[in-house]
């Protein structure tokens, strides 16, 4: 059984707009529906869960009535932090999920998620255990000297690197236990920690898949001015 564990837990202030970013309506739609609407229509994915900022989680029912969403299956309360989200709608699953069931985080405010990325990640996780949505490093990155961050002396190797993004696929018993010990041992949880930057914190090994630069992260109000221009151009809106 493959599981997608749509992550809407945040506030989102940059945008500047007075409520959560991912219930922001783009063309009569809100843009966690563009999301569900990616899973709920590819043919791997069996249910969704969403894990949900609290005070929105009947307002998230009533759009996924309304806009055919049938594979929502589970609405969990989102924690104070990204990580606490994502251990949340984990932890939700325990009971429903076998071990060796696939469970796919994504981040609710990446809308435009191919099924070409979706599939490819499903592929290397069942290959592999995991996978993560990722992509090559296109730009050259130096090193600040720490003895005058006006300069460097030093570059890192653009083929060395990966960009990663969700969604990320892993199989369920093995980031139910991940979360265990990461939250027992304060270990990949804070700041700007993620399920990918926490497995390697605890030494397990990750395996890239296939991403996207359509694959954007709804973060400020530029990036929702793009996504009304990729859907004019791909939907017709």
């Amino acid at each position: 059984m493959n599981i997608a564990v749509i992550i809407a837990g945040g506030v989102g202030n940059r945008t500047g707009q007075e409520i959560p970013k991912q219930f922001i309506n783009i063309y009569d739609k809100p843009v966690i529906i563009y999301t569900l609407e990616k899973f709920e229509r590819h043919p791997l994915v069996d249910a969704i869960e969403v894990v949900c900022i609290d005070g929105w989680q009947e307002i998230l029912k009533a759009y996924a009535r309304q806009f055919g969403i049938s594979k929502l299956k589970w609405v969990t309360t989102g924690g104070a932090t990204g990580q606490e989200s994502i251990r949340n709608g984990i932890f939700a699953l325990q009971g429903v999920c076998q071990k060796d069931d696939i469970v796919i985080v994504h981040d609710g405010i990446r809308p435009m998620v191919d099924s070409s990325v979706l599939s490819d990640v499903l592929s290397v996780a069942e290959k592999y255990g995991n996978g993560v949505a990722s992509l090559p490093y296109n730009e050259q990155i130096f090193v600040v000297d720490p003895e005058d961050e006006a300069s460097t002396v030093q570059y890192i190797p653009r083929e060395t690197l990966r960009r990663v993004q969700t969604p990320q696929a892993y199989h369920f018993g093995e980031v139910y236990e991940a979360y265990q010990k990461a939250f027992e041992s304060k270990t990949g949880i804070y700041g700007s920690s993620y399920v990918n930057t926490m497995m390697v914190e605890l030494g397990y090994r990750l395996y890239f898949a296939k991403g996207s630069d359509k694959n954007f992260k709804i973060t400020t109000k530029d990036d929702l001015d793009l996504l009304k221009a990729y859907l004019k151009a791909e939907e017709g809106v």
